[in-house]
């Protein structure tokens, strides 16, 4: 498959175009952002991923420091009898470290062509952009859940997750408060297994593991992966006893013991956290985002690059808890030792 003359067209104008934008000779070689492009960048990435907007993510000046304090969780109303009262918002936190984060995407010719071939100029190069912003966002996502290194030299092969890209949020708390994280052999789906359902399971998880003054703290919500969520919904339709239409409320407005659930993309399956989005925190070094766009005639594709510093945090490792693994219970096991109640 080779360019057409009107793909290579488009293809030249829309790296003159981004050359252009961003002050640059040559989209070949790595070029730097300016702070509004980079702002525009960051809004951009944000539009690509409805979860992505529901966490922290930010610009630091420092490869590490201390997390940004979104503010101390806990109350901030009472009595002084000697003067008015308040309580200063924490600057003490965790530590965050940012490695050099390079990611890539490419659109090979034939698709190319195709696009070149289906729309106007201007779809076309919002195509583009695109697909390169939501492979980049999704990217974020995907090591946020399952990064546990930040390896020299990573291997898409053997860590297809990017677990080997950089620490991501589960791993962070699971190494600093191994205790928030329940790992072992947790089942659910049954009443010889650990928990009837994953209702039972968050409310344990909510009073064994989350600091008590937070425990009703409305914030609170249920991230779950999709293979557990699946198995629940269908045992809720399976309920018979259950009015239809409570159930069928139950699954459009999905809440697990009274707290708003999601199930964010690349979660792994048979994750269960409970948390506040606003706990978690993706952070980027300003001035270190960098671009490049080009075509390779070797590999027969156009390839978009994005280079910056790049990081996870946990703000309170208190409000993050969660089972490392809950599988489902298969056969007539004996019960494990109690750790809920039935739902």
């Amino acid at each position: 498959m080779q360019l057409t003359p009107k793909a290579e067209a488009l293809i030249r104008k829309y790296a003159a175009g981004l050359a252009q934008a961003n002050g640059a000779l040559d989209t070949s070689r790595y070029f730097s952002l300016t702070p509004p492009k980079e702002a525009l960048l960051r809004d951009a990435l944000l539009q690509q991923s409805e979860f992505l907007r529901l966490v922290n993510v930010m610009d630091v000046d420092q490869i590490s420091g201390q997390v940004i304090s979104t503010g101390k969780p806990g109350i901030y109303t009472g009595r002084k009898k000697d003067g008015r009262f308040s309580r200063p918002m924490g600057v003490d936190g965790n530590d965050y470290k940012l490695v050099e984060t390079d990611s890539g995407s490419y659109l090979p010719y034939s698709l190319l062509v195709i696009w070149a071939n289906s729309g106007s100029e201007e779809e076309f190069f919002q195509r583009i952009q695109a697909f390169s912003n939501e492979s980049f966002a999704l990217d974020m996502l995907r090591v946020a859940f399952n990064g546990i290194s930040a390896a020299d030299d990573t291997d898409p092969e053997k860590n297809p997750n990017g677990e080997d890209v950089n620490i991501g949020w589960h791993q962070i708390v699971k190494a600093r408060s191994a205790a928030q994280v329940i790992t072992g052999d947790i089942t659910i789906g049954g009443t010889r297994a650990d928990f009837v359902g994953l209702d039972a399971a968050v409310t344990d998880l909510v009073h064994t593991s989350i600091y008590e003054p937070f425990r009703n703290d409305p914030r609170l919500v249920v991230l779950v992966s999709a293979d557990l969520i699946g198995a629940d919904a269908t045992t809720m339709m399976n309920m018979v006893d259950r009015p239809t239409e409570k159930v069928a409320a139950q699954l459009i407005n999905r809440q697990i013991a009274g707290r708003m659930a999601y199930t964010p993309p690349f979660m792994p399956e048979g994750r269960l956290i409970v948390t506040t989005l606003d706990n978690l925190h993706i952070y980027t070094q300003a001035g270190t985002r960098k671009r490049k766009a080009e075509w390779n005639d070797d590999r027969k594709r156009f390839e978009n690059s994005y280079l910056r510093m790049e990081g996870y945090a946990v703000e309170h490792d208190q409000l993050y808890a969660a089972y490392d693994k809950l599988t489902l219970a298969t056969g007539e096991t004996e019960p494990a030792p109690a750790q809920g109640g039935d739902e």
